[in-house]
Formats: structure tokens, sequence, C-alpha cells
């Protein structure tokens, strides 16, 4: 009975690790904004989970991931309840269904580290390699959803996140999990515990800190030097005045016929406050237009005649749709460029749309499921990586959730977009915790890319990001808002922005090759 009672406390205790860790992972990220704790957040699970067998660590991690996803993404129910038409009985199966899935990531981090690292120094070779080899497949397995990887924790942290030119997101969730790994052999030192049956000597744990202090230093130095030279560019670089409205108009009233004159007319009104400022751009938010802008007449006359009184060129959203010739209709989710007169000058078409937002996938086998958007049927992707041209100057647009798949931002700037432009409708997500993390993976996007980056969200958060990541001007969420700005025209391509994931897709080769070696044992 003793033995059975201690068992039961260390797995209460085990569980208990695992959902700290959980925990830490989620205060990392915005709204609470610990950045620093997610340098250490993986320690107690890796701490509890490190002398087990492949079952019971991956189900530790599991929990772990659970807990993280669920305290993360816990705004999904009311997006769901309120513009989905999910009650509550349904919304929270779904949120947990979703946090399950990711969480299974981080149950196969835990479960292969420990069932492949039989030695600490191993464990630290494997562990970054393995956790960004995950965080990659997560961001394309079913359409991908990379919201919020490791490395965004850090978007305020601007010396050690300009590695991005280089490696993308991937290389600041590798040094994350390098900063875990040494600090849990440190641990292990410390208290004199083991590592499969080990004991961790002072040379493993110094062996460690060195292997960090090298890691952590050289990026270091790159960044310091990085936002140096990128500053000095940035100085020297043609810019453009930007202007950007935030009209905080109600989803609830969004599609409403009978407020989508008064919707144009603040957007207009807004727009006017800028205008002293003489903005070669007004950036609104995605459909704001709220109807078929060209089709209805009387609503597309109504915005046009009212940019007649400006000078500048807007950049509006609003959905669209062709006729084919079998005379079925394509639907868009579109970002009209219009000049001074109101004449279309350029259009883009989201190419990477949300899954049961915007289409509903395998539709033929769920028929039953309807969409989040009212009052117009399923959207078709538009061309990825396409840019707008007004002159010789390109706009790479990027719609709503768009902004955090990088390679949509990088097909753009790769295709010599100059600036690029998110534009969005974080209303569906209400007052919470969403559109703080929504906005900071932006911050990313501009650093990789070396591009500012202007964001329109209708109820916020809006605001301005030059090429190092600095955040020049945010507003607050659910307030009207008009900010405007010179930005800085950069062309060059980093590395990232030429050749893509490669950082990535070295940590999965790496893994594979090591997941073989250990088969063959």
């Amino acid at each position: 009975m003793h033995n059975i009672l201690k068992h039961d406390n260390n797995y209460i205790i085990k569980v208990t690790y695992s959902l700290l860790s959980g925990l830490l992972l989620t205060i990392s990220f915005p709204p609470a904004g610990f950045h620093w704790i997610a340098w250490i957040a993986l320690v107690p699970l890796i701490f509890t989970s490190r002398n087990l067998s492949f079952n019971s660590s991956f189900r530790l991690g599991f929990i772990a991931g659970l807990v993280h996803y669920l305290t993360l993404l816990y705004w999904l129910v009311d997006t769901m309840g309120t513009y989905g038409n999910l009650p509550l009985y349904l919304s929270w199966p779904v949120l947990f269904l979703l946090a399950a899935y990711l969480a299974l990531y981080m149950g196969l981090f835990s479960g292969i580290l420990f069932r492949v690292s039989k030695k600490p120094i191993a464990a630290l070779a494997i562990a970054p390699v393995l956790w960004v080899t995950l965080e990659y497949i997560r961001s394309l397995l079913f359409s991908g959803f990379p919201w919020e990887l490791a490395g965004y924790s850090q978007y305020k942290n601007l010396i050690m996140i300009q590695i991005s030119d280089l490696t993308g997101v991937y290389g600041v969730s590798f040094l994350i999990v390098v900063c875990n790994m040494t600090a849990l052999i440190t641990l292990l030192w410390l208290t004199k515990k083991k590592w499969h049956g080990q004991i961790v000597s002072g040379k493993i744990a110094a062996a460690a800190l060195t292997a960090l202090a090298i890691t952590v230093g050289l990026t270091f130095c790159y960044g310091k030097q990085r936002l140096i030279t990128v500053g000095k560019t940035i100085s020297a670089a043609p810019t453009r005045k930007v202007a950007v409205v935030q009209g905080n108009i109600e989803q609830g009233i969004k599609w409403d016929p009978a407020y989508q004159v008064s919707s144009v007319h603040k957007y207009l009104n807004l727009s006017s406050l800028a205008k002293s400022a003489k903005p070669d751009l007004v950036v609104w938010p995605e459909t704001s237009a709220p109807f078929y802008f060209l089709y209805d007449k009387k609503l597309s006359d109504l915005l046009k005649n009212g940019i007649q009184n400006f000078e500048s060129n807007f950049l509006i959203g609003a959905p669209s749709f062709i006729i084919k010739k079998d005379k079925m209709i394509n639907y868009f989710n579109s970002a009209y460029l219009l000049g001074p007169g109101g004449q279309v000058r350029g259009k883009y078409d989201k190419a990477h749309l949300v899954p049961f937002g915007e289409y509903i996938p395998l539709k033929r086998f769920l028929p039953f499921i309807g969409k989040m958007v009212k009052g117009v049927g399923d959207f078709v992707p538009g061309q990825k990586g396409a840019v707008i041209r007004q002159g010789k100057l390109g706009l790479g647009i990027l719609i709503c959730y768009e902004l955090i798949f990088t390679d949509l931002a990088r097909a753009m700037a790769k295709n010599n977009a100059d600036l690029l432009i998110n534009i969005t409708n974080d209303a569906w997500y209400g007052r919470s915790s969403a559109p703080y993390q929504h906005f900071s993976m932006g911050v990313f996007r501009a650093v990789e890319n070396r591009r500012s980056l202007i964001r329109s969200a209708n109820t916020g958060i809006s605001g301005f990001i030059d090429p190092t990541g600095q955040i020049l001007d945010q507003t607050d969420i659910f307030k009207e808002a008009v900010i405007t700005k010179s930005l800085p025209l950069m062309r060059q391509k980093t590395i990232y922005t030429r050749f893509g994931d490669w950082f990535a897709i070295t940590c999965i080769i790496i893994t594979i090759i090591l997941l073989r070696l250990y088969m063959r044992d």
C-alpha cells in the first residue's frame, strides 16, 4: 500500500511539473509577455520526463502541450460561439481537439528526446533540432497552424531576433531550446540527479554552458551588428508616408446592409483626419468595404467619389467574385489599390484561406459544417506571392492570418515587394489575447525580409514595424484610430528571403539521420 501511494504521489508530481511547463510557455507570449520565461519554460517538463519510457515521456509532454494550447487559444471558444454560432457544448470540444492535436507535437518532442538521448550531451544536441523539426511540420501539415511558435515569444527582444534574416523564426526557437536544455543539465549537476542512470558531471555541465555561451554570444554579436548596419540602410533609404485607418466597426453589424453606407462614411471621415499629413497611401482593414466592390454600384460609387477628395492612393479590403464560363462563381477575399481618382490600380486575392472560416475542407464529407463568414460562398485562393505594383513600388499584401505564414511574406519580398501590408479584421477575437498574439508575429515578417510592415486592423492592433523589428507605433484595440508614419523602402533580399526555411529543413535532415542511427542500435 505504501508503494502504491508513493507511486501515485510521484505521478502527481510529474504531472504538476508538466502543467507548470505548459503555463510558463503561455505567459511567455503576449499579452503577459514575460519573454524571458521561455528560456526556462521547458525545464520542469524535461526534468520530470528524463528517465522515463517513450510512452510515459510522451504523456507528460502531451499534458504540457494541452495545458499550453488551451490557455493560449482559449479565445477560440468565444470566436466560434459569437461568430460561428456554435453552442458552448460544441465550441469547447472543438478547442480541446485543436489543442490536443497541437499537444501531440510536444508529446513527440518529449517522447523522442528521452528515447533517443541516453546521455545529457546527446540530448543537448538533439533537442533543438527535434523541436524545430516538429515546429516546421506543424506549420505545414493540414494547411498549417504555426500560431505562436516558441521563437515568437521574443518579438520584443530585438537583438536576439535579428538572426531571423538568416534562419527565420526557427532560429530563435532553436536558441530557446538550447538554453532550456543547458539550464536542465546545470540543474541536474547542482542537484546530483541522474540522466538515464548517469550522473551529470561538472565537465558535462561546463561543456553545455560553454556551448550556450558561444551560441548566444554569436547571436548577440550578430544582432548588435545587424541593428547598426540595417539602421544605416534605413536612414539612407527612400520613404513613403502611409496612413492606417482603424474604424472599429462591430463585427455583429459589419455585414448588415443597414450599416454599409455608414461604414463607408466612417472610413472616409477617419481618413480625412490624415489628409493634412498628405500620405502617399491610406490603408483600410480587411473587408473595410463590406460589399462586392465594383459590383454593388451604389456603394462602390460612394467609396470612389469619397476618395476623390484626397491626393492619396487607397488600399481597401473587400470581397470580390468572378463568374466563370460554366456560370460557376469564384469568391475571393481581396484588397484593391485605388488611385486618387478612384480608379483601380491593382488587386490582390488572399492566397491562404482560413479553414472552416473562408472555406470548408473536405466539404463533400462535412456538409453539415457551416462557415463563420456570412453572406458569401466558399472563397477561392489567389496567387501566392502576388505583388501589387504602383509604378516602381511593390506592395506585398497579407490578409488576416496570412501574416503568420513565413513563406507568403517571403514570396512577396522575393517578388520585389518594397512594403509588406497586413490588413485584418481581429474583431473576431473580441477582447482577448489573440489580437496581441497576432500582431506580435508580424515583427518577424519585417525582420526576416528586412521590410517595413504596415498593419491595419478593424479593431486593433494596427501599427507600423520597421525592418529591424522595432514597433514604431501601434493602436489600442476597440478604438477608432488614424496613425501616419514615413516608412523606409528596402529592396535588398536577405538570406532568408532568398533561400527560405533552409535552417528548418537542415534540422529535419539531422533529426532523420539521428533517428535512423538510433534505430540501428
